[in-house]
């Protein structure tokens, strides 16, 4: 239900996003269920992921552009009901241009995600500060 999902902080993403863990172990080489919170604002860096993946927006508007390099201009916008499906180790981007969205990834894992450019990932900045 709704109401029981448990939405975390992810340690890939920039710290005021959340990911919440709704079917599978996204660790494991097994089918998996993820939804996404993204506030107004962030922008998630070119990155990519080795698996295939199917996002469907839940709410808000979900503006993903494709490539290694961001471009604000080449960001497409998908409405609530929107399903877009992204070949595994395809660079792109997000934007929660608008305001908030949530996005649902079906996907078979593991999950795995690399950002374009090392500078970009928050799991960098974390161990910075750890040290």
């Amino acid at each position: 239900m709704p109401e029981d999902i448990d939405w975390k902080p992810f340690p890939a993403f920039p710290p005021s996003v959340r990911l919440a863990v709704v079917v599978g172990e996204p660790s494991t080489a097994h089918p998996y269920v993820v939804r996404v919170k993204v506030p107004s604002g962030v922008k998630l860096m070119p990155h990519r992921h080795p698996e295939d993946r199917v996002y469907t927006v839940l709410s808000g508007v979900f503006y993903i552009g494709l490539g290694e390099t961001f471009e604000a201009d080449n960001l497409t916008a998908y409405p609530p009901g929107s399903v877009v499906v992204l070949p595994g180790n395809t660079y792109h981007y997000h934007w929660a241009k608008s305001g908030e969205y949530v996005t649902q990834v079906t996907a078979i894992g593991p999950l795995g995600l690399e950002y374009r450019n090392a500078e970009d990932d928050p799991r960098r900045a974390a161990q910075g500060a750890k040290q």
